[in-house]
């Protein structure tokens, strides 16, 4: 088929060249020595040499996409910070288990390919990528008219990291009397979109509409870039090492969930409310949904991007530093062993994303005020 036919099918392989010139730039920022062969090939190179010095390497990999909040970057025709959050999703994950993260490939489908609209995503995965260590090495824009409208497209991405074996963070490193920690979120991160978006559109209000006490419009506070954990974290456990016992990125499933996930069988955690008070977006989606903050615990992240089950002694100076570095940190709860304290009565999560994990339960109310 030629390029003219091709052409009349929908596809321009000429503006998917033009996309790639624009954002060669942003991309060649996130290589240091160890990748090869630039922009533009079939696959992406990462010289393994630089692994050497690893006793026993393991390699963490992980992939997701940022969910329907690409529909509101679609709608405010605003898209230089999709990429931060599908970073966010993608590279956060693996430093959950204290890997650092190597590099990292993209995927983008679209119904007509904007070299413009291409660009601004790449860059913002490209500095999202350089903010994390994480090199950028390769990526794939798909156009597919017919199955996706013209300014319809959804991104994709998968990074892979590595970590010392002996230096794995997990629920096997947890011990009663452990400190939970909680690192604030910038916002909604990505998660709990459709439920964003069906409240909205249920009470019709628009993206372009002002969003009261936000300051911004409602489409402008809702792309509000998700925090990118890996960095601060990578430095916290070198500084404190043996102090962190493990990790947990707060996305779909809330608070409880995700805690849960990396406790050991046998433990229980209460996380308290009234040590935080969720962030305005979050009190101003619910007041227009005519529900409590509460019912949207298993969905959104209120304000809690991260945890970090630490060593009670080092606690307070974790805390410190990660606030220090910019990260609002503070005590939520402590880990018990059933062995040790008998786990109260009442309704706890257990069992998320296949794994039994723990025993969570949020109590208490909500502060006010800030945390």
């Amino acid at each position: 088929m030629s390029s003219r036919t091709y052409a009349e099918a929908g596809v321009d392989t000429a503006a998917g060249d033009r996309a790639v010139e624009l954002m060669k730039s942003a991309v060649r920022a996130t290589h240091g020595p160890e990748v090869l062969g630039g922009v533009g090939g079939f696959a992406g190179l990462f010289d393994a040499s630089a692994l050497l010095g690893y006793r026993r390497p393991l390699l963490a990999s992980s992939t997701d996409g940022v969910g329907t909040k690409v529909a509101i970057a679609q709608a405010i025709d605003k898209h230089d910070t999709i990429g931060h959050d599908l970073v966010g999703m993608v590279v956060d994950d693996i430093v959950v288990v204290g890997a650092k993260p190597l590099f990292m490939t993209d995927y983008i489908a679209c119904g007509k390919v904007v070299p413009e609209r291409i660009a601004d995503i790449v860059r913002g995965i490209a500095e999202a990528c350089e903010l994390t260590g994480t090199a950028l090495v390769g990526g794939e824009t798909a156009e597919h008219p017919g199955l996706l409208g013209v300014d319809d497209y959804d991104v994709a991405g998968a990074a892979t990291g590595i970590v010392e074996a002996e230096r794995i963070l997990g629920s096997e490193r947890v011990q009663d009397g452990d400190v939970v920690l909680a690192l604030a979120s910038s916002g909604l991160h990505s998660n709990g979109y459709s439920l964003v978006r069906h409240i909205l559109a249920k009470a019709g209000i628009g993206y372009g509409d002002r969003a009261g006490d936000l300051g911004t419009t409602w489409g402008e506070a809702l792309l509000t870039p998700t925090r990118l954990y890996t960095t601060p974290l990578l430095a916290l456990t070198d500084r404190f090492e043996g102090a962190v016992h493990s990790l947990s990125h707060v996305t779909g499933g809330g608070i409880a969930a995700n805690l849960a996930r990396v406790l050991p069988q046998g433990s229980w955690a209460e996380v308290d409310r009234s040590t935080w008070s969720p962030a305005p977006v979050f009190r101003a989606l619910s007041d227009i949904a005519g529900t409590t903050l509460e019912s949207s615990e298993g969905t959104w992240n209120l304000g809690i991007g991260f945890l970090a089950v630490v060593d009670a002694g080092s606690a307070s100076a974790i805390a410190a530093s990660l606030t220090a570095g910019g990260i609002d940190t503070w005590q939520v709860g402590t880990v018990r062993l059933d062995a040790v304290a008998a786990r109260p009565a009442g309704d706890f999560e257990q069992g998320a994303k296949g794994v039994d994990g723990g025993a969570v339960r949020l109590v208490g109310a909500y502060a006010n005020g800030a945390n």
